[in-house]
């Protein structure tokens, strides 16, 4: 018997959406507002879900306080209120578009976890537009 639990964090971070190896007008005609050079900002919703068997001694898939330190350590404290194509490393050459953020969450949240769970990752960059993510 496997069961889903899940986390919801949130993290504003401002990004670009562009590519430097393309001329001005294919990046605006490609990606529109979000090719902002000043940037703009998105209040993100992040759930972290991790599937896997209960554990008969605890009664837990994963203790939800161990989740929530490692999303905040992992993911919070380094994105939140942050210009993602400066100051993320990860983004210094990786276009910070929702999906390529929900890779990079699931690849810093990934080697935390036992190896026997299941990992999913749903970005909500505006209350209609998400990604999810498992891997």
């Amino acid at each position: 018997m496997k069961v889903k639990v899940s986390r919801r964090a949130h993290f504003n971070a401002a990004h670009r959406l562009y590519r430097q190896d393309w001329d001005d007008k294919t990046n605006q005609d490609v990606f529109g507002k979000c090719n902002n050079p000043r940037y703009h900002g998105h209040n993100y919703e992040l759930i972290v879900s991790v599937t896997g068997p209960i554990d008969p001694e605890t009664g837990f898939v994963m203790d939800m306080k161990v989740l929530k330190d490692l999303i905040r350590e992992e993911i919070e404290d380094a994105f939140d209120h942050k210009n993602l194509n400066e100051e993320v490393a990860e983004f210094k050459k990786l276009n910070p578009t929702a999906e390529n953020i929900a890779v990079v969450i699931w690849n810093k949240l990934r080697p935390h976890l036992n190896e026997s769970l299941e990992l999913e990752v749903q970005l909500f960059e505006t209350p209609r537009n998400f990604v999810t993510y498992t891997g």
